[in-house]
């Protein structure tokens, strides 16, 4: 029995190593970075790994760490030494104070991995680390590997003796280590780099669509694995954690976000997450359910009626939720499409006002306002990736349609949900449409109950 369960950890821990794309990949994202930062150094730092928090869950890297190096290592640091030629030079130089003496000066781009020295008695708790004197890391595309205890004498090189702003990445762990640096007689200004990070993420290279397309294939096998075990007298956490695994063992590491399994009256409650109701005859079931494949996530929600028909009513609230989803993507126009907004251009507006336009509630009025949340998100790294939700809709962007409908007094919840990506023609392709959508499709893939 040991044997056999130390084969399936080993087994589980190969299946979930994440795929990480060429070394080139990430040093263009940085050089990228490097460009937007006014010359400022950057510091992104990786979370440190809590045994007891992640025991479950297990360790996930920081997003914009991920993004920027493709290392997975808990600890680590990147320092980005953004280029300064004399034209930079004498802007950073008009920004000073009357008086006060320029202390820069000029020097290439460069950039160091950070890496924790390994601790082989905690690695009998964790796994094997990578450290800075491992010949693996010489091969991650660098210009150079340090321990991480060397960031502060690195800063010192590249900020002015009278102080000088740093990019960091805020959360928990990079403000305890800015906090430690400005003990070390360092005196830096510390400001978000986050949000120019933001903007690289909006746009999807191609390594990353292939990610994407992979998060949505496993999620899109779950789906219609559900969908043969649903039926009348099952449990929502049955039918969740079928999905879960389905996902999971086709390469995804965990779900994307909280799987959402949620029938009848639970069906109109948008976050339902507890999955812990019957599904009974008669039924709708929203499943709002997507899996995260080498930290990429994907986001797909359908409808379906749990003893295989829709009723009259459900169909007729299913069909309009289909049309708007249908209404918004004919309406996209790449480079003048937003997300938000209530203008002409608004991909919301279409689907509201098409939503508003078909169907009445029992008391005779427009179903507008049962669409009570947004219709779009953009996906990435995050189930609801960072970006301007204002922004026009390019190429590169991947990003949900979403419309939905919620009577609670019906007990009828409809959601259809796909991940689109606008592809280098400015067209939409749909990630996540292999699954069945119509009614009729949903009924026959569903089968006899």
């Amino acid at each position: 029995m040991k044997r056999l369960l130390i084969f399936l950890l080993l087994v589980s821990a190969a299946a979930s190593a994440l795929e990480r794309q060429p070394n080139r990949a990430y040093r263009a994202r940085r050089e990228a970075l490097a460009k937007k930062a006014g010359g400022s150094p950057i510091v992104v730092f990786a979370p440190i790994q809590r045994d007891a928090s992640e025991v479950l869950t297990g360790f996930r890297q920081d997003e914009d760490f991920w993004y920027l190096t493709g290392v997975n290592e808990p600890g680590a640091a990147l320092l980005i030494v953004p280029a300064l030629d004399e034209k930079a030079l004498q802007e950073m130089n008009a920004q000073l104070p009357p008086g006060r003496p320029s202390t820069f000066k000029t020097r290439p781009y460069s950039e160091v991995l950070l890496l924790p020295q390994r601790n082989r008695a905690a690695e009998r708790w964790t796994g094997p680390k990578l450290g800075p004197d491992d010949t693996e890391a010489r091969n991650l595309g660098f210009d150079r590997i340090l321990p991480l205890d060397a960031l502060r004498e690195e800063l010192v090189k590249v900020t002015p003796p009278l102080g000088g702003m740093v990019l960091v990445n805020h959360g928990d762990d990079s403000k305890l280590a800015l906090d430690w640096l400005k003990q070390t007689n360092l005196r830096l200004r510390g400001k978000d780099v986050r949000p120019l990070i933001a903007e690289l993420r909006m746009v999807k290279d191609a390594g990353e669509i292939e990610l994407l397309r992979e998060a949505a294939g496993a999620s899109v096998a779950a789906h219609l694995a559900a969908w043969k075990a649903i039926k009348p007298g099952i449990g929502e956490r049955q039918i969740a954690s079928l999905m879960v695994y389905e996902f999971e063992r086709r390469g995804c590491e965990r779900p994307a976000y909280g799987p959402i399994v949620g029938s009848g009256f639970r069906s109109t409650v948008l976050h339902y997450d507890e999955d812990s109701g019957p599904i009974n005859d008669g039924d709708i079931v929203v499943m709002d359910v997507g899996g995260e494949y080498s930290m990429y996530a994907t986001d797909i929600t359908r409808t379906v009626p749990a003893n295989g028909r829709f009723t009259p009513r459900q169909r007729e609230i299913y069909d309009i939720v289909a049309g708007a989803q249908l209404a918004a993507i004919n309406a996209f126009k790449a480079g003048q499409s937003t997300m938000t907004g209530r203008g002409e251009n608004s991909l919301f507006t279409v689907a509201y006002n098409y939503i508003n336009s078909h169907g009445k509630d029992t008391h005779g009025q427009p179903l507008g306002q049962y669409f009570i949340h947004g219709l779009s998100h953009f996906v990435g790294l995050n189930v609801h990736d960072p970006g301007d939700s204002s922004a026009a809709l390019a190429p590169g962007m991947v990003f949900t349609i979403e419309p939905g409908i919620y009577i609670p007094e019906e007990k009828i919840g409809v959601r259809i949900e796909d991940t689109f990506l606008v592809d280098a023609s400015g067209k939409l392709q749909c990630l996540s449409c292999a699954l069945p959508k119509s009614a009729d499709d949903v009924e026959k893939a569903l089968g006899s109950h």
